[in-house]
């Protein structure tokens, strides 16, 4: 060392040493890894996060109904169709034209009164030759009876022969069928000619009427149009078809409730009268009629009523769900249950009655069932969904009331 260098004499200040950057590079060490670990962790919360994210959005939401105990089981309601106890369509039996109508729509006939009045000139020229040949059918009549009485005369006194005494009877015989042909043809045109007069076949009220003054009629066609329509109102006949599930429970003597849009606050009571006592293979249900009386003539026929049985309601506590709840399947209807875990499962059902918005089922589910309603097509039992949270008085609430 030169006498100019000057000496040493702390160590300390000659600069940090080993130990201090040891320490130093070991807490950034420590630091850079707890910042890489937060990272890290912070990112596995977010991938977490999108794939529960994900998980959920693939579940499908579903809005559901509980089934509704019916209130009114005992009630059996089907359209039906209002008739006339009785009604006939008048058409012209001879051709012609309508000389005069007597009658018009709403009127109240009786039994014969006349209803229109035809011209058949060619009926009354036909009946004029009739009436002509059968008189000369007459006399030809009467001079082979002469003859066969002269000549069975003669025969006594063996001045003819029995031949020609049995030729001029046999003539004779033959006149007479003539004339009895004539005749017939006389009452043929003659009962031609009264059906020029149109009548009324029974009581009732003219409900249509087709006739106008001077409009050629054509006797035989099956596609004009009739005439008149004449109806027996006093009373009517319903036609309904009962499910053949209710066919066993509608007999003759049961009594129904009918309503009608035109009356909202009115209801007659009608009485089964009888039954087609067969199942229609295209409908699935049995043709009853009944019968009401109808001294107002506020039952019009052809009219649309809804008629109301009291019947048992079916198997069991019948339970009402929306058509749109049922699946339809080769198996049969079914229909798609909720659990408390989210999963479905499709349960079988029994429809007791298809009222098309509502369906009154018999059997397969429970009040406490939550049924899926507008269910998808392929769901399948297992699938897993989300209950969407109906709002008050929303359509969950309303149908599940």
């Amino acid at each position: 060392m030169s006498e100019h260098e000057a000496p040493i004499d702390n160590p300390a200040d000659a600069g940090p040493d080993s130990r201090t950057l040891k320490r130093v590079g070991i807490g950034a060490a420590v630091i850079a890894i707890a910042v890489v670990g937060v990272g890290v962790v912070s990112r596995i919360n977010a991938t977490e996060e999108l794939r529960q994210t994900a998980v959920d959005a693939a579940l499908p939401t579903v809005a559901v109904v509980t089934p509704k105990a019916d209130a009114e089981g005992n009630a059996l309601v089907l359209p039906g169709n209002v008739q006339a106890y009785n009604s006939a369509a008048i058409n012209a039996r001879t051709n012609g034209y309508v000389r005069r109508w007597l009658a018009d729509i709403g009127d109240q006939v009786r039994a014969g009164q006349p209803l229109a009045i035809l011209d058949a000139p060619d009926v009354d020229q036909q009946l004029a030759a009739a009436q002509a040949d059968y008189q000369t059918a007459l006399a030809n009549q009467r001079l082979a009876e002469t003859t066969s009485k002269r000549w069975a005369s003669m025969l006594k006194e063996d001045a003819v022969s029995q031949q020609e005494t049995d030729e001029k009877a046999g003539d004779l015989a033959a006149r007479i069928a003539v004339s009895n042909a004539a005749l017939a043809n006389v009452k043929r045109l003659k009962a031609l000619q009264g059906f020029t007069r149109l009548s009324a076949p029974f009581d009732g009220v003219v409900t249509s009427r087709s006739a106008q003054i001077g409009a050629l009629v054509v006797a035989g066609n099956a596609s004009a149009q009739p005439l008149f329509t004449v109806s027996d109102i006093h009373r009517v006949r319903i036609y309904v078809r009962v499910p053949q599930g209710y066919s066993a429970a509608v007999k003759p003597g049961t009594t129904a409730t009918l309503s009608l849009p035109e009356y909202p606050g009115r209801s007659f009571t009608a009485t089964m009268t009888s039954s087609a006592g067969a199942v229609d293979p295209q409908s699935g249900a049995v043709l009853v009629q009944l019968q009401a009386p109808n001294p107002d003539a506020a039952l019009k026929p052809g009219a649309f009523a809804q008629v109301r049985f009291q019947v048992a309601a079916g198997q069991g506590n019948a339970l009402s769900l929306p058509g749109s709840a049922i699946l339809y399947g080769n198996d049969g209807p079914t229909v798609a249950v909720v659990g408390n875990d989210g999963r479905v499962t499709v349960k079988p059902v029994t429809i007791a009655r298809d009222e098309g918005s509502t369906v009154q089922l018999a059997g397969g589910i429970t009040p406490q069932d939550q049924v899926v309603d507008t269910p998808p097509d392929a769901i399948r039992t297992g699938d897993r969904v989300q209950v969407q949270k109906a709002a008050a008085g929303g359509k969950g609430a309303a149908n599940g009331r």
